[in-house]
């Protein structure tokens, strides 16, 4: 093995026997193939995913010379996350004990890959190897993505395909078939993700910094402490909305483009697989890039006005559309849950939090609250 995977950070029951790895290369060309010289390197992550375990890639050549590559996700129970001990401790029994770790499986059943529209597809899936103590080695297609930036064109074709996606999985048999009532998986975030950062609205060494008060910090954590005030009312009207199974992080970085199909997306890291309000997706699709730092939150506005025409199209083409208004206040819900209370680097240490970097948090989450404080309630 040219490298040792294992001592790079995949789980060493997880790296691929010879006779694995020939089946996982003969799936990748579509043939039976002989393993010729290949090399291996593992993906670096954000652990933010209690669910991703490692990440790696593999690529080489045939005995015949005909190159290939393959990607493996190792999915865990969150019991192994490195920052569980970020999750209340009132809360992190239910946590482990009803995160659905397993969720991404959920993209290659029928209920998600048979939905997709046309444009829209899922990895091809090559192997999926169940591994001690609740992890599963996902082995996949490995997608030569496209790297340009996104323009308001892909953000529309993203949103439309989406929201086509949605109402194919409006269907009533197939949401009354989730163990899980609407909006559950919002509120399982809320519960471990928001409301540990409610306390840092009134006291937090981050509203001192100097970058903060130049742009007005007093008037955001005003707006953040009336929103936290509000966020139970949007989760129950977010309930009470039609409601659809959602790609659940459809953040660009997870809807890739492949170089050779330039009109088609590939959605990975499917989650949330529970009922939700329609639009959900959108507020992924808007602020994905701008927490990565890949996009500026100047460019939120434009974006954002044309995402829920975009996603009430795509509807239209799918089985059980839905109307604009109830996408828009879905999306704008959903939105402020998401992204207002958990945008500002609250976790991390002042001296590190850049001028550049807090100020394009305090931008995105200044128009995140303001599109909150104004939905309807």
């Amino acid at each position: 093995m040219p490298i040792d995977l294992a001592a790079g950070g995949l789980p060493r029951d997880a790296v691929p026997s010879a006779a694995e790895l020939t089946s996982l290369v003969s799936a990748a060309v579509g043939h039976r193939a002989a393993v010729g010289q290949w090399s291996a390197e593992t993906v670096p992550y954000q652990s933010g995913s209690p669910a991703t375990g490692a990440l790696a890639r593999l690529r080489g050549v045939t005995a015949d010379g005909e190159p290939w590559s393959v990607f493996v996700k190792v999915l865990q129970h969150p019991r192994h996350w490195r920052l569980l001990d970020q999750v209340p401790d009132e809360v992190r029994e239910d946590f482990l004990t009803r995160f659905p770790w397993r969720a991404e499986l959920g993209a290659w059943e029928p209920s998600f890959a048979g939905r997709l529209p046309a444009g829209l597809r899922v990895p091809a899936l090559y192997r999926v190897i169940e591994l001690p103590e609740d992890r599963v080695a996902v082995w996949m297609e490995d997608i030569a993505a496209s790297d340009e930036a996104w323009t308001a064109a892909r953000f529309d074709m993203a949103a439309e395909r989406l929201g086509t996606l949605a109402a194919n999985r409006r269907d009533p048999d197939l949401i009354a078939a989730c163990p899980v009532p609407p909006g559950y998986g919002l509120r399982r975030y809320y519960d471990a993700a928001v409301r540990p950062a409610l306390p840092w609205l009134r006291s937090h060494d981050l509203w001192a910094h100097p970058r903060m008060a130049a742009a007005g910090g007093a008037g955001l954590r005003a707006d953040l402490v009336e929103l936290a005030a509000r966020a139970p009312a949007i989760l129950d009207r977010l309930d009470q909305l039609p409601q659809a199974l959602p790609h659940g992080d459809a953040s660009p970085q997870n809807l890739l483009i492949p170089v050779a199909e330039p009109g088609t997306l590939v959605a990975i890291d499917v989650a949330f697989q529970h009922p939700l309000a329609v639009g959900f997706d959108l507020a992924q699709l808007l602020v994905g890039l701008v927490h990565a730092g890949l996009m500026p939150a100047a460019d939120l506005p434009a974006i954002h006005a044309r995402l829920p025409a975009a996603y009430t199209s795509g509807m239209e083409k799918g089985r059980q559309p839905a109307a604009l208004d109830d996408v828009q206040a879905g999306y704008i819900g959903s939105l402020a849950i998401r992204a207002a209370f958990t945008s500002l680097p609250f976790r991390e240490p002042i001296s590190s939090v850049t001028g550049d970097h807090i100020d394009q948090r305090i931008a995105l989450t200044r128009f995140v609250a303001h599109a909150g404080l104004r939905l309807p309630i």
